[in-house]
């Protein structure tokens, strides 16, 4: 069965309060998102040429559907470079062997960056600043992230940084009313670095395992708001010169390379440490998650692919390339 988000086991008092979708609902949604459309990148080939041995109209044409599905340039050139040299080898003679072999490069290059968030237990409070642009599902994966940490057993305070959205703060609250976890807020206007300091000392007073600082969603181009985050950073790098233990950056995988562009400026600005794909199950191609992972080798920590509090999980290369590019159905069957 698909599954590549694992799941940790959330309290009875909380999971008693969410709407729980079926499993096979929600993983059968995201298979048929990934394996249909632009995503899918190996649908109906061996059907349209079975047996068929590789030439150039069909590295082409795999081509053309590793940049549809938002591969990108340059891991789609990598992938296509070892499939001609694997074919040139005499390594891969049919379309079942060129499929297998792509399922295993797409691996390689995501192997590296499915690297789960790791909190010690030596660092009270871990801080983790999430930051990403308006819409790209931030807010609520904070309320997930934090659904999820309860689950392991730890303690969470929320602080709420987006203080230029009166709504930003109320929907917090509502995840913190949910989860049954303190909020840290102050008033529509103030100042984001001094609310998310405000939260780091009540995560410490309370011996939290776990700060998770929301901030304002910003456009990468809005170089104000940048240097807003690297305030907020200095300002908690003064009483832990650690923190912010994670920088964890939110991504709407249905907008593609920009997603890609989006990273490449946070990064610059702040320094992400880590990355949450929201949206999978929506207009996602999916192989954003390829692209970005190429060029810039940021470590993927979680994906969400729904609204239910469940959706989110830890990322699973393996399921995710069974979903993304099915295998060859047997010959024999």
């Amino acid at each position: 069965m698909f599954d590549f988000l694992k799941k940790s086991t959330p309290p009875a008092t909380v999971a008693s309060a969410q709407a729980q979708l079926p499993r096979q609902s929600l993983f059968g949604r995201l298979r048929s998102t990934l394996a249909s459309g632009a995503a899918a990148i190996a649908r109906d080939l061996s059907e349209w040429m079975p047996g068929r041995r590789i030439d150039a109209e069909l590295l082409e044409e795999l081509e053309l559907r590793l940049l549809t599905a938002d591969v990108g340039l340059p891991a789609t050139e990598r992938i296509l470079s070892d499939l001609r040299k694997r074919v040139a080898r005499n390594e891969v003679a049919d379309l079942d062997a060129l499929i297998a072999a792509l399922r295993r490069n797409v691996a390689e290059l995501l192997h590296p960056v499915a690297r789960p968030l790791m909190i010690p237990t030596d660092v009270k409070p871990f801080v983790i600043l999430v930051v990403g642009v308006n819409g790209s599902g931030k807010t609520t994966s904070i309320g997930k992230l934090a659904h999820r940490l309860l689950g392991e057993g730890r303690t969470v305070v929320l602080a709420a940084g987006d203080t230029f959205r009166a709504a930003a703060v109320e929907q917090l609250q509502v995840w913190g009313e949910r989860n049954g976890v303190p909020v840290i807020a102050q008033a529509s206007g103030a100042d984001p670095a001094a609310v998310i300091f405000d939260g780091y000392a009540a995560a410490k007073a309370r011996g939290a395992d776990v700060l998770l600082a929301d901030t304002a969603g910003r456009l990468q181009n809005q170089t104000h708001l940048m240097d807003e985050l690297r305030k907020v950073k200095r300002v908690l790098g003064r009483h832990d010169d650690t923190a912010p233990h994670e920088v964890l950056l939110v991504l709407d995988a249905s907008q593609g390379q920009n997603a890609l562009t989006q990273a490449r400026v946070f990064q610059e600005a702040v320094g992400v440490t880590g990355l949450v794909l929201t949206k999978l199950d929506g207009s996602a191609k999916g192989g954003i998650i390829i692209a970005i992972a190429t060029e810039l080798g940021i470590p993927l920590r979680f994906v969400g692919v729904g609204e239910s509090i469940e959706d989110f999980g830890i990322f699973d290369v393996d399921d995710f390339v069974d979903s993304l590019i099915a295998a060859p159905p047997s010959r024999s069957a």
